[in-house]
This record gives C-alpha cells, sequence and structure tokens, in this order.
C-alpha cells in the first residue's frame, strides 16, 4: 500500500513514553511545596501537553502571579529526580524503528522543555530515530500550530502528508490549527470522549493498536 504520510510527529508523555501519571504526581507535590490545597487529578492531567509556565497557569489560575517561578522549580525538581525511572510504552521501540525503515520521516512535538526532551530522548534510546523535535521553550505551545508548522517547513513536509499522533485535546486542535491529520490514543491523559469531540482519523486504546494502525494505513 502507498505511504498515506511523509511525516509523521509523536507527542512524547503519554504518547511514547507512560508518563502522565508522573507528571500529575509532581505537579501535586509542588503544589503541596508552596502550601497550596491539593490539585484534583482531573485538572492536573488536562494541562499535561501543554508547556509548563502555561499548565501551570491554567491548573492553579487563582496563583499569585509571582508564585510561578517557585512552582515551576519545585515541578522540575520533583519531575526530574524521577524522570530516569520512567519506560516508554509496550512496543514503542520496534514501532519507531519499523516506521523508520518504511521511510517516513518521524518527528516529536511535546509540550516539555528542550532539557526534558534531551533526558527522555537518551534516556530512552529512541534519539537517533527522530529527524526533527520541537519543545515548549522554543515556540508558542500547543495547541497553536507553530511546532508542526514548523517542523514541516524544516523537513519538506505538506499538510496533507503530515499525521499528528497525541493523548490530549491541544495535540489534536493543533493538528487542525496546522491543517494536518490526528490520530489519537486514549491511553494517556485525556479520556476518550474529549478526544473524540476533535474528529481524530482514528481514537486507538492500546499502544499495540497504534502500532498496527500505523503500519496499516500511515
Amino acid at each position: 500500500m502507498a505511504e498515506r504520510f511523509d511525516l509523521i510527529v509523536f507527542d512524547w508523555d503519554g504518547t511514547l513514553m507512560d508518563s502522565a501519571a508522573a507528571i500529575v504526581r509532581a505537579m501535586q507535590a509542588a503544589a503541596r511545596d508552596l502550601g497550596l490545597a491539593e490539585l484534583p487529578d482531573e485538572r492536573a492531567r488536562y494541562v499535561i501537553g501543554l508547556g509548563l509556565g502555561d499548565a501551570l497557569r491554567h491548573a492553579l489560575p487563582d496563583l499569585d502571579e509571582a508564585a510561578y517561578p517557585r512552582m515551576v522549580e519545585r515541578y522540575r525538581h520533583h519531575y526530574l529526580s524521577s524522570d530516569h525511572e520512567l519506560t516508554l510504552f509496550e512496543g514503542v521501540t520496534e514501532m519507531i524503528a519499523a516506521l523508520a525503515e518504511r521511510g517516513h520521516m518521524l518527528a516529536v512535538a511535546t509540550g516539555k522543555s528542550r532539557v526534558g526532551l534531551n533526558r527522555a530522548l537518551g534516556h530512552s534510546g529512541l534519539g537517533a530515530y527522530f529527524h526533527a523535535t520541537r519543545c515548549a521553550d522554543e515556540c508558542f505551545s500547543k495547541p497553536h500550530p507553530a511546532m508542526l508548522e514548523q517542523l514541516m517547513e524544516e523537513l519538506g513536509a505538506a499538510p496533507e502528508r503530515t499525521l499528528m499522533i497525541g493523548d490530549t485535546t491541544h495535540d489534536l486542535q493543533m493538528a487542525k490549527n496546522a491543517r494536518t491529520a490526528g490520530l489519537a490514543v486514549s491511553f494517556g491523559a485525556h479520556p476518550v470522549a474529549a478526544l473524540e469531540v476533535e474528529s481524530p482519523l482514528a481514537c486507538v486504546h492500546a499502544p499495540g493498536e497504534l502500532a498496527r494502525w500505523l503500519l496499516d494505513n500511515a
């Protein structure tokens, strides 16, 4: 079957790496460090995928502006102290290798910082597979289309030949804003009902199902 997409762009947390729960825990620990009320899981999970500053402002809109730098520092402390223990979802390495073998260009568009993504790429061993990456501290945060637009320009891919894959509505809205296709995974941060509102090509429910979908349809 002829390839449908030249460029496949992955979100990182909750899509390739099983890290959504760790992000929630780090946000909640940072809130406790500042003496704030317990941050509900649902609110913390909703902001996963946004740049860290935007995420914390959405999750804690009543926090004094002067306190956000301290919140960022405590979040990074808690998350980076254990990020080396996080693992890829089962079968992700094999899936990425198979897509690369078929000749797809591969990229990452993530709400992580550059330092955080570089750490994750190094710990996971996937760094060599990706032709380009964009992080939230390098351009506008999702759902702004800048990450995808920059990746397509750098790699010479057309919007109609580009697929964005993610576990949040932010990913799917970014794909719409960049005029690319979007594919949802439901095993990360956002619930199926919210993902389906964004009308992705499909919503897959397990890492193995994602691999099969891509090999059959991409």
